[in-house]
């Protein structure tokens, strides 16, 4: 299954987030949590182009995903894995599924060469309004928390007007914010190189 993603994001301090919870109602909301586990290639290929695999396990399910760039949006390819099959390409023992494979070998990528890379926790709060979805996320890695705004909405120019809206609304500063597996994995280089 294939799907386009608009979204755009911006990092919070945890203050910023503390204030979205409780000015858009959140406070009482039970986040719900999802688990990342992300996979690369040793020298980076994924990321050359732009893209991300990931498991994620959300309520008991566990999705593949590859997400690559398509103009201004995300396309994101998803394929269904069972417990045993994530446990397994996290053991990197696994075996991929078809249209994951098409779409790495389509990047070039070297599927030899993958492996499970590290694991993301987030706890997400979502409210949908106006068929635009507005996501906090609290996210736990390596030794790291961060907080970060996500905006979906059905076109770039809708996305980015609520995403300034907000922002401006509650004097929120704009803030570079790469995706979750870039900060992950920054995070990860950072902790290497200090090792």
């Amino acid at each position: 299954m294939q799907e386009l993603e608009i979204e755009r994001k911006n990092l919070l301090t945890k203050k910023e987030y503390d204030l979205l919870v409780k000015e858009l109602g959140l406070a009482e909301v039970t986040p719900v949590t999802q688990v990342n586990h992300y996979f690369e290639t040793p020298d980076f290929q994924l990321k050359a182009h732009g893209a991300a695999l990931r498991i994620r396990e959300k309520n008991k399910t566990f999705t593949l995903t590859l997400k690559q760039p398509q103009g201004d949006a995300l396309l994101e390819t998803h394929a269904t894995l069972t417990h045993q099959e994530a446990t397994h390409l996290i053991e990197n023992q696994g075996q991929l599924k078809k249209p994951i494979i098409d779409a790495l070998e389509s990047l070039g990528v070297d599927l030899t060469q993958l492996t499970f890379g590290g694991t993301l926790k987030t706890h997400r709060l979502e409210i949908k309004q106006d068929h635009v979805l507005l996501v906090l996320d609290e996210s736990h890695y390596l030794t790291y928390i961060d907080y970060e705004l996500e905006i979906e909405g059905p076109t770039v120019a809708i996305t980015e007007e609520r995403l300034e809206n907000l922002l401006s609304h509650f004097s929120i500063s704009k803030k570079p914010t790469p995706n979750k597996i870039a900060r992950f994995y920054a995070a990860l280089e950072e902790k290497n190189a200090h090792a």
